[in-house]
């Protein structure tokens, strides 16, 4: 049976990776504006607070791992409280050397490995809707592993550069998110929560297993072992969509996806993703996408 976390990361199509190493010393803070696309981070030594806006702020400390899946407005610092200097990330030229935060002699009080990339899914928003807003993974080696590789592959120019940077980050991605705890009441509703819910993944994978067929709420309580009406209240609160609408939010997202191949007509596309006739997916497509599919796949 496919896994839907898997499914979703293919999806979002991660690419051009920015990887650089930074430290602080002193007294130091940092204040970046929101950069809208996703960011990482793996703490080497040392340590630091990020205060990520809407999110506790949070102590880092060595072999800590960040995954902020949009990347909103942060601020990163030492000890002591200080006026945060204001970093646009987006005019941020791609340095070779280390990026020094505060006092700039002596040994770091904290070093980082880190990093953005992009995903080049036209569906991204919804994908990453579905994301927790927040990761953060204490004491999986993996993951810093994983971030220098990256690292190291981002500053080569070898051949096959961008193939194994996009293979890279999907792992990276994968680890990141079934390494964080989401099976929790404070945890953020999306898909990794539902995941962690034994009866709703068992839906959820059913959805994404067999996305063509034409699924009630009665039958996915049923693949849940809930009642209809347990099963739609929960699945909402956890997951933060009601149940047909996930449905058909993952449906449309698979069908962007085959629409930008060239082998498979529409009537063939309508009814992979449950559809009976092309014009009844042309429908759905331009409601929810706002433009047809033969003006999409253009």
């Amino acid at each position: 049976m496919r896994d839907p976390l898997t499914e979703v990361i293919a999806l979002l199509q991660p690419k051009a990776v920015y990887a650089k190493c930074i430290s602080g010393a002193g007294d130091w803070a940092v204040r970046y504006s929101a950069y809208d696309q996703p960011s990482f981070c793996v703490v080497l030594e040392g340590s630091c607070r990020l205060a990520v806006d809407g999110q506790r702020p949070v102590t880092l400390e060595g072999g800590d791992f960040i995954l902020l899946p949009a990347t909103p407005g942060f601020t990163m610092s030492g000890g002591a409280p200080v006026r945060p200097v204001p970093i646009d990330p987006k005019r941020l030229a791609s340095p070779v050397a280390e990026i020094r935060h505060g006092a700039r002699g002596g040994r770091p009080d904290v070093r980082q490995l880190g990093g953005y990339f992009a995903f080049d899914s036209p569906d991204a928003a919804l994908l990453v809707s579905l994301l927790p807003p927040l990761v953060h993974v204490r004491g999986v080696e993996r993951l810093g592993l994983l971030v220098r590789l990256v690292a190291e592959e981002a500053a080569e120019r070898r051949s096959g550069r961008d193939l194994v940077l996009a293979r890279l980050v999907e792992v990276l991605l994968v680890e990141a998110l079934r390494s964080t705890t989401a099976d929790g009441e404070d945890a953020p509703p999306g898909l990794l929560r539902g995941l962690a819910d034994a009866n709703l993944a068992a839906a959820i994978r059913q959805m994404h297993a067999h996305v063509d067929r034409p699924w009630t709420v009665a039958e996915l309580a049923k693949a849940a072992g809930l009642s209809r009406s347990s099963f739609f209240d929960r699945f909402t609160r956890v997951v933060g969509l009601p149940p047909m609408e996930y449905l058909l939010a993952w449906r449309m997202a698979v069908a962007k996806g085959l629409l930008r191949r060239a082998d498979l007509g529409l009537a063939e596309v309508a009814a992979r993703v449950g559809y009976g006739s092309a014009s009844s997916f042309s429908t759905a497509f331009s409601r929810h996408v706002g433009r047809p599919p033969s003006r999409f796949a253009a």
